[in-house]
This record gives C-alpha cells, sequence and structure tokens, in this order.
C-alpha cells in the first residue's frame, strides 16, 4: 500500500529511524555503520583489499548454492547493440539469472529472447541521473510494464533529497511505485549513495520503505562510486528483514558479491555475473 504523508510526518518518520539506529548501547554496535560490531562491514573490506576472490564460509555465510538466482544480469551501457542484449538474453538463460536489467528501449528484444523461461526483464526508470519529473518517471515505468518489464529500477531525485525537499522524494517513489504495484511489478528504488550522508541516506531508505517499494538499491553504476559493504549494512539495518537490498555497482567478482550478500544484501545487480557465477564453481537453474 503506497502511503501519502505529509512532510512534518515524514521528517518525524525518518528522525525516529535515525533514533533507532544510534538506541544500542556502544558496546554492542560499531560507531560508523549502527550494526553489530561483530558484523561491522569493515570487517570485510580489508580482506577484500588484500586480493581476496572468496570469503570463507566463517565470515560470509558462503556463496549460495543458486547464487545465479540472486544475480540481475545487467547491459546498460549506452553503445549497447541489439546482438549485445540478445547474447545477455542468452547468457541469462543459460546460468539461470533472476533477470537481465537493460534500458528501456531494449525491453521488447529481451522479452522475445527470454520468452517461456524463468528469467524476468528489468528496465530503469529516470536513469542514470534521477532528475526527470515524476509523472515521467510514471510513464517511463508504465511503458517498460506495457513492453514486457516485470520489474522496474527507479532514480530517485538525489537533488531534491539533497535540497532536504523530502515530500518531492516522496512522491517520486511513490508515482513510479504504484506504477509498479499495479502492473504486478517488482519495484527497486536507487539511492545513487556514493553521492550521499549517511543521514540522506536513512531518508531515502525509509522514504522508500513507506513508499511500499519492493527493494532499495545502492548505485546506478554511473555515478562517482558503486556499492560497499558499509552501506549495505546501513539500508538493511533501516529497511529490516522484510524489504529487500540490491548491491550494485562494482561487484565484479564472487568476492565481492559474498561480501554484499554478508552485508545484508539478496539481491545483486552486476554486469560480471557469468564470471561471478563460474568462480561458484556452477551454473543456477
Amino acid at each position: 500500500m503506497t502511503l501519502s504523508l505529509s512532510r512534518v510526518d515524514l521528517e518525524h518518520l525518518i528522525d525516529v529511524v535515525v533514533q533507532e539506529l544510534t538506541a544500542k548501547p556502544v558496546e554492542s554496535r560499531c560507531g560508523c555503520h549502527a550494526v553489530l560490531t561483530a558484523c561491522c562491514p569493515h570487517r570485510l573490506q580489508p580482506v577484500l583489499e588484500a586480493g581476496a576472490s572468496r570469503l570463507g564460509v566463517q565470515a560470509t555465510g558462503g556463496a549460495p548454492a543458486d547464487i545465479a538466482s540472486l544475480i540481475d544480469h545487467t547491459l546498460l551501457r549506452p553503445d549497447a547493440t541489439r546482438h549485445d542484449v540478445e547474447e545477455l538474453s542468452r547468457e541469462a538463460r543459460e546460468f539461470g539469472f533472476a533477470t537481465v536489467c537493460i534500458n528501456p528501449f531494449w525491453v521488447p528484444t529481451a522479452v522475445r529472447c527470454l520468452s517461456g523461461g524463468a528469467v524476468a526483464v528489468c528496465s530503469v526508470v529516470g536513469f542514470p541521473l534521477g532528475a526527470t519529473t515524476r509523472d515521467t518517471k510514471a510513464y517511463e515505468a508504465r511503458r517498460a510494464l506495457f513492453d514486457g518489464a516485470r520489474e522496474i529500477d527507479m532514480v530517485i531525485n538525489v537533488g531534491a533529497l539533497r535540497s532536504g525537499d523530502l515530500l518531492a522524494v516522496a512522491h517520486d517513489i511513490q508515482a513510479v511505485t504504484q506504477v509498479c504495484q499495479e502492473g504486478g511489478a517488482l519495484s527497486k528504488v536507487i539511492l545513487e549513495a556514493s553521492l550521499l550522508t549517511d543521514e540522506e541516506k536513512v531518508a531515502a531508505c525509509t522514504l522508500a520503505k513507506s513508499a511500499g517499494a519492493d527493494f532499495v538499491k545502492t548505485s546506478t553504476g554511473f555515478g562517482p562510486g558503486g556499492a560497499t559493504v558499509a552501506d549495505v549494512a546501513l539500508m538493511r539495518r533501516v529497511v529490516g528483514p522484510d524489504m529487500g537490498v540490491k548491491a550494485a555497482g562494482g561487484v565484479r567478482n564472487l568476492g565481492a558479491a559474498e561480501a554484499m550478500l554478508a552485508a545484508g544484501a539478496n539481491r545483486i545487480g552486476a554486469s560480471a555475473g557469468v564470471r561471478i557465477v563460474e568462480e561458484a564453481g556452477g551454473r543456477g537453474r
């Protein structure tokens, strides 16, 4: 259900979330991400920076046997050709990825290639800047669903959020989320976390959850930075266990994917999906 909140309600809701994040005793949580000290993402980062390609089971829980089913096989380059999209779709079928994630123009091509299979088509809205109007984003989402997409990744209005215009951001998210709900599609809200403060990330996650979105997502892959374990851990803590968290941007190998899953992601957006699955030692479905 989409919630209609006033600016005062939104600011209060975000204040409550921020207070909850800092409510636990100091000795039980890390000071950087408001997660339990034992789960602090910074414990994983040095291992990855040292060159590890995989993390042990005790550190991460290990790679799921069906890791392919957690990956959105992604191709969002502006120079992608029809052949590229067809090849992406073939790989998605072969390895059993959750979706192919593509630009709106290529949705009909991917739908045709994937017809009759289990792999869904995901498309992007307001991509990559998020600075289009909410009615434009709503139309983009509606058109992508009409063409056969079953998941929508929309970029929030980053500038409005950084301006403190929470109501504009809420309406922006709600416009797309409502279209997805009416069309029976999943909605993912892209924060572009590398441009935001932790408080702004909390605000964006809170607004996405209030709007009834299915996922929050770290990055477009076109910003100044991609997914980090720190951001994934923070986002998971804000949205709780029942909402999805998608890590995207710079997830190029199995070790990075495992770190994101350990931090709380349950979907990975990657153009290196084949490499990740091959490093895990198998195929999906």
